[in-house]
């Protein structure tokens, strides 16, 4: 079934949406930001590498043991990490919501449809965002990490989310960007839509309901 059929299926009575990828271009600054890094050791990262941690944090994969390995040194990652983030504002500073974003958000209200944010970011900085680009308008939650016992892929968020809203998994769509979200959407039991990223593009997501190229199919 196409992605559109199951967003206006009776059957689903919220969307469950990803932030980093989907809400907002912000997976390619932060890894552009680690290219930078392994580029000043002479290393490379590949996208195809590096997309293991998408969706997750580094106890799935880490680009630092990651670097450290291919160099045999270790590093200050306190200061590093910290040189990142002043990088990433800056790349980040005007970014707007991805095209379909805010359209499919109205669509849904206007629809009756509930909606939430559930993502493995934290609080502090999926708030932050939310707050700046007026969306929680169009919310009922938001959903991070720490809000659940563990962060994707394991399902727990998502579960989470459907908890929130007093529905069983099965009745949520959840719109993911990530190969880690999409088995943490599957595991929980959700219906699960991918719109692979510029970033995330490589990857096979052909255990999903249905991938689609942007949320402007949808509206």
């Amino acid at each position: 079934m196409k992605a559109s059929e199951l967003l206006a299926s009776p059957q689903i009575k919220a969307v469950l949406f990803d932030f980093d990828g989907i809400i907002i271009d912000s997976e390619w600054p932060i890894y552009e930001s680690w290219m930078r890094v392994f580029e000043g050791e002479g290393q490379t990262l590949a996208q195809e590498t590096y997309v293991q941690c998408i969706g997750s944090d580094f106890d799935t994969w880490s680009p630092e043991k990651y670097l450290e390995e291919l160099t045999g040194k270790s590093y200050d990652w306190k200061k590093i990490n910290a040189q990142r983030q002043v990088e990433l504002e800056s790349d980040l500073e005007g970014v707007k919501p991805l095209p379909g974003v805010v359209e499919l958000l109205q669509k849904l209200n206007a629809d009756g449809v509930k909606v939430a944010i559930v993502s493995s970011s934290s609080h502090r900085w999926v708030d932050a965002w939310v707050e700046k680009l007026d969306l929680m308008q169009y919310l009922e939650h938001v959903v991070c990490r720490g809000d659940a016992p563990r962060i994707k892929p394991a399902p727990d968020l998502y579960e989470e989310g459907a908890r929130r809203f007093m529905l069983p998994p099965e009745q949520c769509l959840v719109i993911e960007d990530s190969l880690n979200g999409v088995k943490a959407g599957n595991a929980a039991g959700c219906v699960t839509v991918a719109v692979p990223s510029r970033l995330t593009s490589c990857l096979d997501f052909s255990t999903a309901d249905d991938v689609i190229e942007s949320l402007t199919d949808l509206v």
